[in-house]
């Protein structure tokens, strides 16, 4: 989970354990990709937009730039709603868009969606 907000970041994170996922957590897109750069596989990223440093529409343009991060599903997770902003994140590289205020369960739909929950979930 890459946010600013330490309070999101747990809650995002709260979400996705219960649905069986390890996380790592960072404050900005910089020092997501610093945790990207030492190693390390990653199914799924789930970007802020606003965030001081990096913002995640960079992160999500320095990550698909990169052929070792392709596998990497990115989602943004932010309060940004206004269809050219989504467009922008799709058009950059972002697998999917969810607009905060938002639901676990509709954090599970969207990694349904996906085709990324667990074996465990999806029985």
């Amino acid at each position: 989970m890459i946010d600013d907000s330490r309070t999101m970041r747990r809650i995002v994170a709260g979400a996705l354990g219960r649905l069986g996922y390890e996380t790592v957590e960072a404050g900005d897109g910089q020092e997501a990709l610093d945790v990207l750069e030492a190693g390390g596989r990653y199914d799924l990223a789930c970007i802020d937009w606003n965030m001081p440093v990096m913002d995640g529409l960079t992160f999500v343009t320095n990550v698909r730039a990169n052929p070792h991060w392709r596998s990497v599903t990115l989602m943004m997770v932010t309060t940004e709603s206004e269809h050219g902003q989504i467009v922008r994140a799709l058009a950059a590289g972002a697998h999917e868009y969810m607009i905060k205020p938002f639901t676990p369960d509709a954090l599970r739909d969207k990694l349904e969606l996906l085709g990324l929950l667990p074996l465990e979930e999806t029985v």
